[in-house]
């Protein structure tokens, strides 16, 4: 193990997909990378305009998950060497805090030869996120329809059609998820949940079939998305006329404040779509970028190493050809 260097590829997630809330999750062609190596002092390596300000001690994320790693398996690993990069940007509902977690889970279980199951790490990574829908899917790539009754997740992973390409709209302003769900109501009526368990329904059958024109029907909710729509300007409009350019439907990704278009045929729909996308923005105020990424049909990917008498190679110089 003193000589194991393990480095894991995680990709982000969108959550939600409209109705779905806290249950559907998409893996995307977005990714963080995570290197892990027993050490004789915990240090840090952090590279990429993400990482900029996180804690580079022992109360950092990574390396507290991976010490429930250890503890679980009943070994002692005190020390860690830690790198990361990552492309997903931060609090923007990419699924940010699901790919660190989901991340250090992998690495330390390869660093220690992979005794939990990935059933196990799927419970504790839900166990910490609180919600299983981004960390599914970014532990088992593709779709994941999950549910979690706060003492075990259940998942059914779903094969994204191969058609099916996105637009994330990414705002200029950071949106913590605490701050999105303060703005849900404690209570719904029973007309919106029935609303919400159709078109959830139906979402999922529409995905699972490869039924993509059902999708724009699907994707309407009513359980968080029009209670948040204040903290984002332009999304109402968003969500209401995506489909008029192109889009197959349309949500706010996660908690927000990123929008994310389904589409089918992105040579036909590119430009009006993010032009309608970035405008509407624009129009309230709000610097956006666009990326156009695929659904991520894989969990993360790991490569374990010996590391003897290598030398030390910082870790986007390693990663270089995977970015």
């Amino acid at each position: 193990m003193n000589n194991r260097r393990v480095i894991v590829k995680i990709p982000a997630s969108t959550a939600n997909l409209g109705p779905g809330f806290d249950t559907l999750g998409m893996a995307l062609s977005l990714y963080a990378w995570i290197e892990l190596r027993v050490s004789e002092q915990t240090e840090f390596h952090f590279y990429g305009d993400q990482m900029k300000g996180l804690p580079k001690d022992k109360s950092n994320l990574i390396y507290k998950v991976a010490q429930l790693v250890f503890k679980e398996a009943g070994v002692s690993v005190p020390e860690l060497s830690i790198s990361m990069h990552s492309d997903i940007p931060l609090t923007r509902g990419l699924g940010s805090s699901a790919s660190a977690i989901v991340g250090a889970l992998v690495a330390a279980n390869a660093l220690i030869g992979g005794p939990l199951s990935d059933d196990k790490l799927f419970q504790i990574a839900t166990a910490l996120e609180g919600h299983p829908d981004n960390v599914g899917a970014s532990l088992f790539g593709g779709i994941v329809v999950s549910a979690w009754d706060g003492e075990r997740a259940e998942y059914i992973r779903i094969e994204p059609d191969r058609r099916l390409k996105t637009l994330v709209a990414i705002p200029a302003f950071q949106l913590s998820t605490e701050k999105a769900r303060h703005a849900l109501p404690t209570q719904i009526s029973m007309a919106d949940a029935v609303f919400n368990v159709g078109r959830s329904s139906l979402l999922v059958a529409a995905l699972a079939s490869g039924d993509l024109g059902m999708i724009r029907h699907a994707m309407k909710d009513r359980l968080h998305q029009p209670y948040r729509a204040a903290l984002i300007p332009g999304m109402a409009t968003i969500l209401e006329r995506a489909v008029e350019f192109g889009a197959l439907g349309v949500a706010l990704s996660g908690a927000g404040p990123t929008l994310i278009a389904f589409a089918q045929d992105k040579a036909e729909v590119e430009q009006s779509l993010e032009q309608f996308l970035l405008d509407t923005l624009k129009q309230e105020g709000i610097e956006a970028k666009t990326l156009w990424l695929s659904p991520c049909v894989h969990g993360p990917q790991i490569t374990v190493e010996d590391i003897s008498n290598q030398p030390a190679i910082p870790l986007p110089d390693r990663i270089k050809g995977a970015m």
